[in-house]
């Protein structure tokens, strides 16, 4: 006897509670290996970054992450103390530098995933590839989706702080 097909609402609300749960264990799991790693999260997932990515900008990183480029300063000055990117002159153009993830030192990060990436291997041979291939994309979409609602996020968080600043002047 097969189950009948659940409601758009219930489903939609099911959706967010394991993408709200999803969230927490993907926050945690990058703690720990930030953790092991000696690095903040925020560190950690700008390293991420520069791998997915390739050499960036101080500039594309803050864009990616909605942080400040003071933020960003911080985090690849602290990076770079500890080995994990380096900063470098543009070759195209020498006005700007370019950060990129230094191989030795990020190959110990690699190494923190295997385990993770063993079962995430054999969760996805559970589904036919059609159905990964709606998991991709509502992934892909949803990383979108919090990108805009990031930087909706900063700005509000911006605006209110620039308020405050005003009042205090006045």
């Amino acid at each position: 006897m097969s189950r009948p097909l659940r409601k758009r609402g219930e489903l939609a609300d099911d959706l967010k509670l394991a993408g709200r749960r999803l969230s927490t264990a993907t926050i945690m799991f990058h703690q720990a290996v930030a953790d092991r790693l000696g690095l903040n999260l925020t560190d950690h997932k700008c390293v991420d970054l520069l791998l997915l990515n390739g050499p960036l900008t101080a500039g594309e990183l803050a864009s990616m992450t909605a942080l400040t480029t003071g933020a960003i300063t911080a985090a690849l000055d602290r990076l770079e103390r500890a080995g994990f990117v380096k900063r470098q002159d543009d070759p195209e153009d020498r006005r700007r530098v370019v950060v990129r993830a230094v191989p030795k030192r990020v190959s110990a990060m690699s190494r923190l995933f295997g385990s993770f990436s063993a079962r995430l291997d054999e969760l996805a041979a559970r589904y036919q590839p059609e159905e990964l291939s709606v998991v991709v994309d509502f992934m892909t979409r949803s990383c979108a989706v919090l990108h805009e609602s990031t930087v909706e996020l900063r700005r509000q968080s911006a605006s209110s702080a620039k308020r405050k600043r005003q009042k205090v002047k006045d």
